[in-house]
């Protein structure tokens, strides 16, 4: 009896809009990209990429960077971490991370993860008195928004400060308020992989005039800070702008071209997003062997990709998954792999930080699967994918 095979591409992103495109090819016809090289009387594109965002969101301030991992690494700057202080972070999470934590000589301090694919609220609890550590770069991973309620009362009580990287929840929410507006900053992505689609890019509000400030000195405003619009008054400089240094990290003029269209569109995106997810979900559900990550009612997901555990399975068993999705055109992600693979990589990887102990975290990788969900695919393709997932893991478990 032959096998469905999938014929879908994992990687093939849908073409930016029309309008997004119109709107960059008119950037490029002025010759202004640069975000401060605008003409008189045009606040240029950036300017108002971070107005509409911080708007979408409900922040005072917004800035459009390089990157998101600039992002987080102007956070940290911007809330003075510096060589060898402690950072607490996700045990689970991608490398950029635990990367913005050494980019600026600190030293991450990794905290367990839940079979929700949360950060681990009592573990971070005992790190954050037994640490010292005065900040959390939180990672919503995968998409996955843990009680932020919670997590919010645990660093106020310990004091630490919060920066979310919500890389994976941008239209996401918990309780209603947006990803990246519990803690102090919020940091997003714009990478072609993300939910807004510039190549790279990368965006960062808060609510703290001060801590905007120094954002926008390092990102390299030079004096020109009072060009932008979702920002502080001119006053709120006045004491960081003389000892910030310069860490260039500026978005153009023609990526905020390109991502101010797809932003009105991101809750449709959204919808559509969240309808792949949930058939891919309710395919996979009740398959023996196979662990669905239940959400919570209170979070407000967006279902770019999917996250399922195979619990007890042996390293081989999983393998044969996915080797066996593969043939059949599914690409799945094991984060439990002993090498790192393409973009996936776990903690122990990442040797630039000192080597710890997250016994529950290897636990929960060595049975995680992962997959992207493109907006390429439709519905019934999600339907697909589902029942090859399901036979692959039921004929490995069954070895």
């Amino acid at each position: 009896m032959s096998k469905t095979i999938f014929t879908g591409n994992f990687t093939q992103q849908e073409p930016i809009p029309e309008a997004a495109i119109d709107a960059a090819v008119a950037v490029m016809r002025s010759g202004r990209l640069h975000r401060y090289n605008t003409a008189p009387g045009d606040d240029g594109e950036v300017a108002h990429l971070e107005q509409e965002f911080a708007e979408a969101v409900g922040a005072k301030y917004c800035l459009a960077v390089a990157s998101g991992g600039y992002a987080m690494g102007a956070a940290l700057r911007a809330v003075g971490v510096g060589p060898g202080d402690k950072v607490l972070t996700n045990g689970f999470t991608l490398a950029p991370v635990p990367g913005a934590i050494a980019a600026v000589n600190a030293v991450p301090i990794y905290v367990e993860v839940t079979d929700a694919l949360t950060i681990d609220l009592d573990d971070l609890s005992a790190k954050a008195k037994a640490s010292g550590a005065n900040v959390l770069l939180l990672s919503h991973m995968r998409g996955h928004l843990c009680d932020m309620d919670r997590l919010m009362e645990i660093c106020d009580a310990a004091g630490v400060m919060v920066i979310e990287d919500c890389a994976h929840t941008m239209g996401g929410a918990w309780r209603g308020v947006p990803s990246g507006r519990h803690g102090l900053f919020g940091c997003y992505s714009t990478q072609t992989y993300k939910h807004l689609n510039s190549g790279e890019g990368g965006l960062l509000v808060t609510d703290d005039a001060l801590m905007m400030a120094k954002a926008i000195m390092l990102s390299g405003s030079y004096m020109l800070f009072e060009r932008h619009k979702a920002a502080p008054p001119a006053e709120a400089f006045s004491q960081v702008k003389y000892v910030t240094p310069n860490v260039s990290g500026r978005m153009d003029n023609l990526r905020a071209a390109i991502l101010r269209p797809q932003l009105a569109d991101l809750p449709a995106q959204v919808a559509r997003w969240n309808a792949l997810y949930r058939a891919v979900e309710e395919g996979l559900r009740n398959t023996p062997g196979l662990q669905v990550i239940e959400r919570p009612e209170e979070e407000s997901i967006v279902g770019s990709s999917i996250q399922v555990l195979v619990p007890g399975i042996s390293a081989s068993q999983i393998e044969a998954v996915v080797a066996g999705c593969l043939a059949r055109g599914v690409e799945l992600k094991w984060f439990g792999a002993p090498e790192p693979v393409a973009f996936t990589s776990r903690y122990d990887s990442w040797r630039y930080a000192p080597a710890q102990s997250l016994p529950e975290t290897d636990r929960i990788l060595a049975g995680l699967l992962d997959m992207r969900l493109p907006l390429t695919f439709s519905v019934e393709d999600a339907a697909v994918i589902a029942e090859i997932i399901r036979d692959e893991v039921l004929t490995a478990r069954a070895d």
